[in-house]
C-alpha cells in the first residue's frame, strides 16, 4: 500500500490508521502490517514489496519521505511511531538516524549470514540491501583514461577548470570526503579537497546525472558519480540522456590501492517498531537472491548477496573492480569533520 498525500498528510494519516487497529479487542484479528519510512522512490521496491506481501501475508505499508524528512518525523513521534523500518540511501543517513537514538538491533541470523561485516553496523541497527560505487566519469572525447586513476588525481593542477560535482551538502559527497579523510588523515584530506575545489569548472549543482549531462555538453571533462545514476542514464527512455551517457566513460577510483568509495542503500529497525518481527522477515525478504536481482538488473546496484552472479547487461558490461573494504560504520566519525572541510574549502 503507497500513500501519496503531502508528508505531514501523510504521516498523520497513517499514524491514525495504525493506531486505530491497536485496540485489545481487535488484537487477535489485527491485519499482519509492517510499517514503512522509506527514501527509496523505484517501482521496482514497490513491486517486491507487493511480492513479500503475496508469500507472507503481510502488507508493507510505505511512506516516501526524504532522508532528513523521514528523520525528523522519527524524532517528533519518539515512542508513538508507527514506523518499523526507515529504508534510505548513503551510511550517512544511517549512522545519523543510529547516533541520534532511532534505531535498535535487529535478531537476524539470516542477515548475518548474508551481509559482508564491512557494509553492515556492528551494533546490527541497519544493514544494507545494495551497494554503488562512487567512481570518476570523464569525456571519452577529452580524457584518456590512463590519465587519471585515483580519486586524489582530481586535486591535480592539470586539471584546473575541469572537474565537475555536485554540493558538498550531498550526503554521498561528504560520505566520499569522510572516506578520504579516514585514509589519507585530516592534513592531506583538506589538500585534496581543497585542490579539487580549485580545479571546479563551474560551481557545484544539480545531480549526478546533470554532471554526466554537463560533461557531454562540453562544462567540463571530469565528475563525481555513483554508477547506478549511469546505468539510469544509459537505460534511460530519454534519447537525449542515452546520448549523454555514449559520450562519458567510467574509472574506477585507486584500484591499486584502497579501491573504489563504496556506500549503500540500507534498512535499519526503528526504536519503538511496533511489528518488529515482520520487519526482520521484510529485512530478510530483501537479502534473498530473488530480490536482490531485482534490485540489480532494474535499479543497477549492486548485490550484497554473494550468491546473485548475474549483474545484468549494464554492469557486467562495467567489469570487476576493487572495492574499498574500509568498515562504513567507521565513515560516521568523519562526517562532521567532512562537512566543516568542505565548507572552509568553498565547496558550496
Amino acid at each position: 500500500m503507497k500513500f501519496s498525500l503531502p508528508l505531514i498528510s501523510k504521516f498523520s494519516l497513517l499514524a491514525i490508521l495504525w493506531a486505530s487497529c491497536a485496540s485489545p479487542a481487535r488484537e487477535a484479528e489485527k491485519e499482519q502490517v509492517v510499517n514503512l519510512y522509506s527514501h527509496r522512490h523505484y517501482e521496482s521496491d514497490q513491486r517486491l514489496y507487493d511480492l513479500f506481501t503475496q508469500q507472507t501475508g503481510i502488507k508493507v505499508n510505505v511512506v516516501e519521505a526524504s532522508a532528513d524528512e523521514v528523520v525528523k518525523r522519527l524524532e517528533a513521534e519518539g515512542a508513538n511511531s508507527p514506523a518499523d523500518l526507515i529504508i534510505t540511501a548513503d551510511v550517512g543517513r544511517l549512522t545519523r538516524a543510529k547516533d541520534s537514538g532511532l534505531l535498535q538491533p535487529f535478531a537476524s541470523t539470516v542477515a548475518d549470514g548474508i551481509v559482508n561485516p564491512e557494509l553492515a553496523d556492528p551494533d546490527k541497527m541497519w544493514y544494507p540491501i545494495t551497494v554503488r560505487a562512487r567512481v570518476i566519469a570523464y569525456s571519452k572525447e577529452r580524457v584518456k583514461p590512463e590519465s587519471i586513476t585515483r580519486f586524489e588525481d582530481l586535486a591535480d593542477p592539470r586539471w584546473a577548470k575541469k572537474v565537475l560535482a555536485r554540493s558538498s551538502s550531498n550526503v554521498y559527497n561528504q560520505s566520499l570526503v569522510a572516506s578520504v579523510l579516514a585514509h589519507l588523515g585530516q592534513e592531506d584530506g583538506e589538500k585534496w579537497v581543497n585542490g579539487m575545489v580549485a580545479n571546479f569548472a563551474r560551481e557545484p549543482k544539480g545531480n549526478d546525472r546533470d554532471q554526466v549531462k554537463d560533461i557531454a555538453a562540453g562544462v567540463g571533462d571530469l565528475a563525481l558519480v555513483n554508477t547506478y545514476y549511469m546505468g539510469l542514464l544509459a537505460n534511460s527512455d530519454d534519447p537525449a540522456e542515452r546520448e549523454a551517457y555514449e559520450k562519458v566513460g567510467i574509472i574506477f577510483p585507486n584500484q591499486t590501492d584502497r579501491g573504489a568509495h563504496i556506500n549503500i542503500s540500507g534498512v535499519g529497525l526503528t526504536k519503538h517498531a511496533p511489528n518488529k518481527d515482520n520487519a526482520t522477515k521484510l529485512l530478510e525478504f530483501l537479502l534473498s537472491p530473488e530480490a536482490q536481482i531485482v534490485l540489480v538488473q532494474e535499479n543497477y546496484e549492486y548485490p550484497v548477496n554473494g550468491k546473485v552472479n548475474d549483474l545484468g547487461p549494464f554492469l557486467m558490461g562495467l567489469g570487476e573492480f576493487v572495492p574499498d573494504t574500509y568498515p562504513l560504520s567507521k565513515f560516521g566519525s568523519y562526517m562532521n569533520e567532512a562537512t566543516d572541510l568542505c565548507n572552509r574549502a568553498g565547496w558550496q
